[in-house]
Parts: structure tokens; C-alpha cells; sequence
């Protein structure tokens, strides 16, 4: 549960990574400020938290929603690697609707934790710095995905506990 629940919160960053920075160029655009070069320090990372922020808002409304994983090919959880011998056996000898059922049960965990990684996101985003804003811009593609990496595994024990249900 802890490793489904760490992987959501990756792949929610891997989501709006992308998008966020787009968004910070079409900011950028808007008010024909071009390239961040000519900013200020203070809108520079006003500008990026906002695109952020927006990123993070719709990757989590996204997400969160039944089927926000399951039915997105590029972020479902499949079977494990390490299953994945167990589950062509377990396939063979008739369990096939349990394996499938395993397989829903980690993306509804994740699309139940996706809400849960918003606060996160909101606090890392409202820490940022100058210098952490300057290295997201003129990183590489994981930049962003680089600066929340720490922030996430500092943050997500103090949001989270395991939910269990039994259907």
C-alpha cells in the first residue's frame, strides 16, 4: 500500500510537470514578458508557483476521480514486475477476475490518494525559492519532478494513513 501510495504521488508529479511549465510559458506570453530572463525575482517565482499550482489542482482533480488511474494508459498501475510470473500462472489455473480485481484495487488506492497529495503540493510550492524556481526553469524535463522528490517523501508520512477496506 505505502509503495502504491508513493508511486501515485510520483506519477502526479510526472503528470504536471510538463504541463506546468507550459503554462508558466504561456503566462509569460500573456503579458509579453518572452523569456523569464528579463523578470524580476519575485514575479519569476510568483509566475512559476501559480503554473504549479494550476498544474497541481487539475492533475489532482484528474486523478482523483474513479477511474483517474485505471483508465488513463499512461499513469494506470499495472501488475507488478515481480508478479507478473504469479499472475500468467494464476491466470492459467482460473483466477483470472481476482488478478484483475488486484490490479483495480491499487489504482483505486491511488486515485483515494491522489486528493491527499494536493496539501503537499500546496506546501512545497509555498516554500519554493528563488533558487529552486531558477533550477526548475533552466533544468532539464524532471526538474520539477526533481525539486518535489524530497519535499514529497519529507511531507507525506505527516498527510497520510493506511486505509483499508474489504469489499
Amino acid at each position: 500500500m505505502k509503495k502504491a501510495t508513493a508511486l501515485s504521488i510520483c506519477l502526479i508529479v510526472m503528470l504536471f510537470d510538463a504541463w506546468a511549465l507550459a503554462q508558466f510559458e504561456g503566462f509569460l506570453e500573456q503579458f509579453g514578458m518572452g523569456k523569464p530572463s528579463g523578470l524580476s525575482e519575485s514575479k519569476m517565482v510568483s509566475g512559476l508557483k501559480e503554473a504549479l499550482q494550476i498544474g497541481t489542482e487539475k492533475t489532482v482533480q484528474l486523478t482523483g476521480q474513479l477511474n483517474g488511474y485505471l483508465e488513463n494508459d499512461a499513469i494506470k498501475i499495472p501488475m507488478p514486475e515481480k508478479l507478473r510470473v504469479l499472475e500468467n500462472a494464476l491466470r492459467t489455473v482460473g483466477y483470472g477476475a481476482q488478478v484483475d480485481d488486484f490490479v483495480v484495487s491499487m489504482n483505486r488506492a491511488a486515485e483515494q490518494a491522489a486528493p491527499l497529495a494536493g496539501p503537499i503540493f500546496r506546501d512545497a510550492i509555498g516554500r519554493m525559492t528563488f533558487e529552486d524556481a531558477k533550477r526548475i526553469l533552466n533544468g532539464g524535463d524532471t526538474a520539477a519532478t526533481d525539486y518535489f522528490k524530497p519535499e514529497q517523501a519529507r511531507s507525506w508520512p505527516s498527510h497520510s494513513s493506511p486505509r483499508w477496506s474489504r469489499r
